[in-house]
């Protein structure tokens, strides 16, 4: 376990340590997108962090899912993110921002325009979603043009500059968790014949665009993806290739030099090992449950650079200090996670004695 407090160079920034606060939901958000009052003291609790990846954040209303979920494309949401990055770098930390769209998994309901969800095809994920109604069936989504998927690169170009010019060190993408970027991958989302449907190339064409744009905006530095093989999430089937998908995906993504590859376990180890010969750069691996014996396992074998953990960073503002040192841990209220709009359950967490 001592290798995770090592200092590690990753892009332009050198981390205190080898461990991630990865990406969480808490809709918590302004309904404008603007990240709310408390979100700035509940990051910088976690400055300790090597590297925070803050929560799913919206390049536009299109891409919205959730409720109350902060976007990162107007004046407002810069000024608010502001607010948090520097909060994060006044305590040693660094924090870069998640660009989630999330594509089908949406509900008119919970978007600024009330438009139908969008994605690669006209195909509904068989999944509900929560809504201000409650619990609500998620509807058939439009299937994109050729120019509206134009848009949505230039949407993403345009969220990561904005990110930048609020402080954070850098974006990761967010390809994971079947959003829009994984239901191109999936032939259960994505019956397209065009250039963006049916073979491994075309498939992962979309998540290469926009890799491509954001590199070209702010730079490869502060550029990386988060992408989660196998997942099964909300009707994503990948299908026998999608092994395939992912290494052909990772070995173009290496060439455009993103500063790191961060990866959901989904417990296909000979993948995550392939993976991992095919990718020069920082690795960050997240494994959800992993027992608190097994931290620090996989930078000790080399599988990965860092790691990234998220209930036990959520529950534990000092989780760097107490894994250090083997204290006990707070257990995250699971009452509390999503929604919200006091200190409860999210900044009232209490740190060691």
């Amino acid at each position: 376990m001592s290798q995770l407090y090592t200092p590690i160079k990753v892009g332009m920034n050198t981390l205190s340590n080898r461990l991630v606060m990865a990406p969480m939901t808490r809709s918590r958000a302004e309904h404008d997108g603007t990240p709310g009052q408390l979100a700035a003291e509940y990051y910088s609790q976690r400055a300790s962090i090597g590297l925070i990846v803050a929560e799913g954040t919206q390049p536009s209303d299109d891409a919205q899912g959730y409720l109350t979920t902060p976007g990162i494309y107007t004046d407002a949401h810069v000024a608010g993110w502001r607010k948090i990055t520097s909060a994060v770098h006044n305590k040693g930390g660094h924090i870069f921002i998640q660009m989630m769209h999330a594509g089908r998994m949406s509900h008119p309901d919970n978007t600024p325009h009330h438009r139908q969800g969008v994605a690669p095809s006209a195909i509904a994920p068989g999944a509900q979603i929560f809504t201000v109604e409650g619990m609500q069936e998620v509807p058939v989504p439009r299937a994109l043009s050729r120019e509206d998927i134009r848009q949505t690169i230039a949407d993403f170009r345009f969220a990561a500059r904005r990110a930048i010019e609020a402080g954070a060190d850098g974006v990761e993408i967010h390809g994971a968790n079947a959003y829009l970027i994984q239901q191109f991958f999936a032939p259960s989302a994505n019956t397209r014949t065009d250039e963006y449907g049916g073979s491994i190339e075309n498939r992962a064409r979309f998540a290469l665009e926009i890799a491509a744009a954001i590199v070209e905006e702010i730079g490869a530095e502060r550029t990386a993806i988060r992408l989660s093989p196998g997942s099964t999430l909300w009707g994503i089937d990948e299908g026998e290739e999608g092994p395939d998908l992912y290494r052909y995906l990772v070995a173009e993504l290496n060439k455009l030099g993103l500063t790191y590859l961060h990866l959901m376990d989904q417990g296909n180890e000979p993948l995550l090992k392939d993976l991992r010969k095919l990718w020069s750069q920082t690795l960050i691996l997240n494994r959800p449950g992993r027992a608190r014996n097994l931290i620090g396992s996989d930078v000790s074998s080399g599988l990965a650079d860092l790691e990234a953990y998220g209930q036990m960073v959520l529950a534990n503002p000092d989780f760097t200090e107490r894994l250090k040192f083997g204290a006990p841990m707070n257990e995250g209220d699971h009452r509390t996670f999503f929604g919200g709009l006091g200190a409860q359950g999210y900044t009232d967490y209490p740190y060691l004695a």
